[in-house]
């Protein structure tokens, strides 16, 4: 190859087919989640800005991995778990010759575009039939060791998974294979039929196939680089965690780069997907999740999810929980509100403290301040909703909308029976459950007439006999005074005067 080689369309080959058993899950490994990324789209999503021409996921006989990979991204079976070299060779129809393959695994999410692009440059510059991206780690426990002939070429890679893999000698080598390669696909596809699995594994592993390339008298390259981060796979959920954070603390970064201030980057988690604008600031204990866009000079947090949703300019969102929600330019959440799938709440207008909306439109300006549950809703503009409103939408078949106009005022305390509708400046009356719309610019009062039961509290605090006896004295104390006819009638007999 020559140094215009590095320009040319490569196809990436991901290995993704492996169940991960140590992670002990039902879910395969290349699908756990990694800051809102199954583990498989990070090399997916860093082939394609390296420039791949075609990208080809080998998947398990489940076929887990199709529906996820993203359309353009061919995936091939690997019927059987058979190593590294088995899944190479169960894609080997799909390589195609004269076009350089990069071959990497499916757990290697820190494997970036830049890196990429560096191993292929250095494999067109190099013309080597296979070049090997490695690092040196202090302990390279568990991984294949690098080992290079005299004239610091690759000789061959020695596995260590198991005892008597290697010597000594290979064990005490530091320098380690990162798992990925670029290989001229001609050249692979020639050795590929040669793989044994005669090892302690019964496993065909593709670095068997550098050896038998420099058998064959190619050159077998290696790019070393510094950053140890790139080699690290994920076996297990601790191995997660760890390259979780790693993800985290550069997506985070990114961001402040960008012009957001994260007062506490380290209590603060951001899904790769999220869109922040410039001068909004995000307080610790805040989770950006899924599909979340936030504009310019919001403030969101501390203590507040967001899934899947949308935070205009200048909003303000505190110790709040938003799944799926739409939060206009300058509108106020929180603190303490839950905003769930459907709410949108328009410019200025405010969602405050225990407020819970549900698939609703809060119009522009419009305020439920507190201690509210508006569900199925449509509240006009600049209304006003008191506290402890409520909207029945359910009546236990079916939901049903309730309609609240411009500037309502609504008292504390008022139900709205849906399907209603309140005209625009209506009034509510305190304690109201209303089940009939209203007219525009009216006052609804509907509450049943007080009515004060005298004695309730001693009939309740008292046992029966003894209010009975009360009764009785209250009785013969009144006849006494002349005040009843003696029967206990309670008819009034007014003495001679």
């Amino acid at each position: 190859m020559g140094d215009g080689d590095a320009a040319k369309p490569f196809t990436a080959l991901i290995l993704a087919a492996g169940q991960g058993t140590r992670m002990r899950s039902s879910t395969p490994k290349a699908l756990h989640d990694l800051c809102g990324r199954p583990l498989v789209g990070w090399p997916v999503h860093a082939a394609r800005l390296a420039g791949a021409g075609r990208v080809v996921v080998v998947d398990g006989p489940d076929r887990a991995l199709a529906a996820v990979v993203g359309e353009g991204v061919e995936t091939v079976v690997q019927p059987r778990a058979s190593g590294t070299g088995g899944a190479v060779l169960a894609a080997g129809a799909a390589l195609e010759p004269g076009v350089p393959v990069l071959v990497c695994a499916g757990d290697v999410p820190l494997l970036g575009p830049v890196v990429m692009g560096e191993l292929l440059e250095a494999h067109a510059r190099s013309g080597a039939a296979a070049t090997v991206l490695t690092t040196v780690l202090d302990d390279p426990a568990g991984y294949g060791r690098v080992i290079r002939d005299a004239d610091g070429q690759v000789a061959r890679i020695v596995e260590t998974k198991s005892g008597g893999d290697a010597t000594a000698a290979e064990l005490a080598v530091n320098e380690i294979n990162s798992g990925v390669y670029v290989f001229d696909s001609t050249a692979l596809l020639g050795v590929l039929p040669r793989l044994s699995a005669d090892n302690s594994q019964g496993e065909l592993y593709l670095t068997d196939a550098l050896a038998l390339l420099r058998a064959s008298g190619a050159a077998v390259g290696a790019l070393q680089i510094a950053d140890r981060s790139v080699a690290l796979g994920v076996n297990d959920r601790a191995q997660l965690a760890h390259v979780r954070a790693l993800a985290q603390r550069a997506i985070n970064a990114a961001h402040m780069r960008a012009g957001v201030t994260l007062t506490d980057p380290a209590n603060t988690y951001i899904d790769v997907h999220v869109a922040i604008g410039e001068d909004t600031t995000i307080e610790p204990g805040t989770r950006l999740k899924g599909a979340t866009v936030i504009g310019r000079g919001s403030t969101v947090g501390p203590q507040t999810t967001v899934i899947d949703s949308r935070i205009g300019d200048g909003a303000t969102v505190r110790v709040a929980w938003m799944e799926q929600a739409t939060v206009g330019a300058g509108a106020t959440v929180g603190p303490f509100a839950y905003l769930r799938p459907g709410t949108v709440l328009g410019e200025g207008a405010k969602a405050g403290t225990f407020v819970e909306i549900k698939n609703s439109d809060i119009g522009r300006g419009a305020r439920v301040p507190h201690l509210s549950y508006i569900g199925d809703a449509d509240v006009g503009e600049d209304a006003n909703l008191g506290a402890a409103t409520i909207t029945a939408n359910y009546d236990g078949m079916a939901k049903h909308r309730t309609r609240i106009g411009r500037r309502v005022r609504s008292g504390v305390d008022t139900t709205f029976v849906a399907p209603v509708t309140v005209g625009d400046g209506a009034y509510t009356g305190a304690g109201s459950v209303l089940t009939e719309d209203v007219p525009a610019g009216a006052l609804a009062v509907a509450r049943a007439a007080q009515v004060n039961v005298e004695g309730y509290a001693l009939r309740r605090e008292q046992p029966t006999e003894v209010v009975g006896r009360e009764q009785e004295k209250a009785s013969d104390d009144r006849s006494e005074d002349g005040l009843t006819d003696g029967d206990g009638s309670g008819e009034a007999t007014l003495p001679a005067s």
